[in-house]
């Protein structure tokens, strides 16, 4: 036994330290955030903001409640809440914290299985070890051009979201996206499955695979149903040579009324929540100075659309489109390239149109459609089209060096141009000894004393991104100075007044007025107004940030007896009141 297991390991050892490499490098971008270090809890990238979120809905659902963390008194809407709920359950199971798990443990087990996934996948789908090996390097690897740019440009390497979508290292931050690829993948490895017979547990299997992809990724559920809708109408025209119709059939419909029963569970239609504004994208990465930042070009996009000259405006948005695609794609261009070289559409597999609709429709639906609220988030279809490219490049790269066309020097240039944004993402943003963001020890303890207090309602200060600016400039930053976050929520454990402005925009919560209101009670004079605003809103805990300096004050113009309020916990940093019976 042990022979045999040394010999299967000797046999993939290149497999096995492709995926250990790639999982490593993955989960570098997620495993230094929510420890504790000399300063507090450091948050390195977007997880001072995003991963905070998740946590606030983990420790939330955990406590078997579905109101929103950050909006108290209202329950989570139009929000896919699938990963948190997984996570919320494992946290109630073993206890385990979910800052720990959502930072330390599930990112490296996603990784993992990613790559796992995708080696099985197309080795069975291709009969082909060496094209599953390319496509499990490009799905860890794989990058933009943007490095390119900002080498010509600024001298440094860089630029991964310069062409507006994430690349292949930051898969983990959206660890949704994360596990919805791990979903697809056993998806299809099944689909495979049922190629040749039709037995009902995979086919139900397979239903609820790609059904609970509605409460993990949307995004994902939307395409895989326009996938899968493509190849059945494909088998019914060419019965003769798709031989997976029946089979699915039964899963596109069992996957879509289980998708849709879920999203009704949740919140609004996914047509209330997307308004129609084609070429956003294109438009925003010609105007805005961190994505290509071309003011000339975009000036005169502007130009040609306001006068209405239609063929010129027709040319811009056409050479802004192939920045946007070229730029993206990188090196997954080859992909591409290969089936256009080879006529691969001439034998197409129901597997290819699968994967190919997914793609098409990836590419459309951003480039028309934007999601109400937080326009940027409908880049997440464009990932879609982004992981099939991969697994095609891995294919191309794969059958090239079985039919020894690709010689060794032009393999490594392949890999040196391919991995620059990977490893200047690691290096700019996830490596450095200190964080943009922190939650301070003392602040640690605030939240910790929170915690253990009885449940309540907690009012915060609205976040001041303009006072922010000017109370702090050195990193690592408090959270309360660097966005508006779930933090308070996220490691109290309470539910919030409001907080996480960003995310209330998201799922379309009307929390301006709400907002408002609370800074009116730390400006007024009126005792009877306040104490009625906090008796109305079920407020039961004041949590506050001492001022650091003069333009950055968290303290009330009424004193504790007026409004009611008892102070019980203050350190250097942090005030709690309860408000009195």
């Amino acid at each position: 036994m042990y022979m045999l297991l040394l010999e299967r390991v000797n046999k993939n050892i290149g497999v096995i330290l492709l995926v250990l490499v790639g999982s490593l490098s993955w989960s570098l971008t997620m495993v230094k955030s929510g420890l504790i270090y000399s300063f507090g809890m450091g948050f390195w990238g977007p997880n001072g903001h995003d991963g905070v979120w998740h946590i606030a809905l983990i420790n939330h659902l955990s406590r078997g409640s579905l109101e929103m963390p950050i909006f108290a008194g209202e329950p989570i809407r139009n929000y896919h809440i699938g990963f948190d709920l997984v996570l919320a359950v494992v946290h109630k199971i073993t206890s385990i914290p979910a800052h720990t798990l959502y930072f330390q443990i599930l990112p490296p087990i996603l990784a993992v299985l990613v790559g796992v996934l995708t080696y099985r996948f197309v080795s069975v789908w291709r009969k082909s070890r060496t094209q599953a090996f390319w496509a499990t390097f490009f799905v860890y690897f794989a990058g933009d051009f943007g490095w390119v740019v900002t080498l010509f440009r600024d001298g440094v390497i860089g630029g991964e979201s310069l062409f507006w979508a994430q690349q292949a290292i930051s898969t983990l931050i959206n660890p949704p996206f994360a596990l919805s690829l791990v979903l697809i993948l056993l998806g299809m490895i099944l689909l495979l499955r049922l190629q040749n017979r039709f037995r009902i547990y995979e086919v139900g299997f397979t239903i609820l695979i790609f059904g609970l992809l509605a409460q993990i990724k949307v995004y994902a559920w939307l395409l895989v149903m326009g996938g899968l809708g493509l190849v059945v109408l494909f088998g019914i025209i060419h019965a003769r040579k798709f031989v997976l119709k029946s089979n699915l059939l039964v899963v596109l419909l069992g996957s879509f009324l289980l998708g849709a029963a879920l999203l009704w569970l949740t919140g609004k239609s996914v047509r209330q929540l997307v308004v129609f504004q084609p070429f956003w994208f294109l438009e925003t990465m010609m105007a805005v100075s961190d994505r290509v930042g071309w003011d000339r070009f975009y000036g005169a996009m502007m130009n040609y659309k306001t006068g209405g000259i239609l063929i010129k405006l027709i040319l811009a948005y056409l050479v802004a489109f192939v920045i946007f695609f070229v730029g993206n794609m990188g090196t997954r261009l080859i992909g591409l390239w290969g089936m256009v070289k080879s006529k691969a559409w001439r034998n197409f597999s129901e597997i290819d149109i699968f994967l190919l609709m997914i793609a098409l429709l990836g590419i459309v639906l951003p480039m028309t459609i934007l999601q109400a609220g937080t326009p940027w988030n409908t880049i997440q279809f464009f990932y879609y089209s982004l992981f099939v490219f991969v697994i095609y490049s891995g294919i191309f790269v794969g059958k090239l060096i079985e039919e020894k066309k690709l010689k060794k020097w032009a393999i490594i240039f392949l890999i040196l141009i391919t991995i620059p944004t990977t490893v200047s993402t690691l290096f700019l943003h996830y490596l450095p000894m200190r964080p943009p963001a922190k939650i301070s020890n003392e602040e640690m303890e605030a939240l910790m004393f929170l915690e253990k207090q009885p449940d309540g309602v907690v009012l915060t200060y609205p976040f001041d991104r303009y006072k922010a600016e000017l109370a702090v400039n050195n990193p690592p930053r408090p959270l309360y100075l660097y966005e508006s976050t779930a933090y308070v929520s996220a490691f109290s454990k309470k539910s919030v007044f409001i907080e996480d402005e960003v995310n209330l925009d998201i799922t379309g919560f009307n929390w301006r007025q709400r907002r408002d209101y609370a800074k009116i009670l730390f400006d007024t004079l009126d005792q009877a107004w306040a104490r009625q605003f906090l008796d109305e809103n079920n407020i039961r805990y004041l949590y506050l940030a001492l001022s650091q300096t003069p333009v950055f004050d968290q303290r009330f113009r009424l004193g504790g007896e007026q409004l009611g309020i008892k102070n019980i916990f203050e350190n250097e940093e942090i005030a709690i009141y309860e408000v009195k019976n």
